[in-house]
């Protein structure tokens, strides 16, 4: 198959959303010109056009929270992009994960939504393996895996149960202390969501 042609507007500007390759979530809006979309192509490394600064910079080349290319992707009319990233740090300015750290309404900081769970979560059982705080109850997961596995067998057996017996609210509930205990499990094993996700990937025939 050959390559989509990208379609630039007048100013010759093309608008790239950048999204972690990993959890999904939108991290930046940028603007890319025909030089910066090369760039990044021939780099790996995102590249954007600044069209307050009229010049080409390359994210993270200052604070060196650059964002790796896992893949560029084109949409249905071919005049915007996103592109998928592993990001070395925040992708705000502010120090926040992403830009989009503000609820419209109200300024503070949006609500979680439901897509955003198992990020976080594997983002939280990291902290708590780096700082290792006393008496953690993840930090025990992550130090003793057979504690872990054998918790993944209970809560396993408990949704199993619940989806026999109880309600569908206790259905979902067990169903997260199965997710919960999974995650902990491997990663105390150093494997991560994103290799799971590999692997579910490398099913869908």
């Amino acid at each position: 198959m050959t390559a989509i042609e990208v379609k630039f507007d007048r100013d010759g500007l093309v608008p790239c959303i950048a999204q972690d390759a990993d959890t999904g979530e939108v991290l930046t809006l940028a603007y890319m010109n025909e030089e910066s979309l090369q760039m990044t192509r021939e780099t790996g490394l995102v590249t954007y056009f600044s069209r307050s600064r009229q010049e080409i910079w390359q994210k993270g080349e200052e604070s060196g929270n650059v964002q790796k290319v896992r893949q560029l992707r084109v949409d249905c009319d071919g005049d915007a992009l996103v592109a998928l990233v592993e990001p070395a740090g925040p992708a705000c300015h502010t120090g926040e994960r992403t830009c989009f750290f503000r609820d419209l309404e109200t300024g503070n900081t949006p609500e979680p939504v439901t897509g955003e769970a198992l990020a976080e979560l594997a983002r939280t059982i990291d902290s708590r393996l780096a700082e290792k705080p006393e008496d953690s109850y993840v930090v025990k997961l992550l130090e003793d895996p057979d504690f872990a596995g054998e918790k993944v067998m209970e809560e396993a057996e408990e949704v199993s149960r619940a989806v026999r017996e109880e309600t569908d609210d206790r259905v979902a509930n067990e169903a997260a202390d199965v997710l919960f205990h999974l995650v902990a499990l491997i990663r105390s094993r150093g494997i991560t969501l994103d290799e799971v996700g590999e692997v579910l990937n490398g099913r869908r025939a």
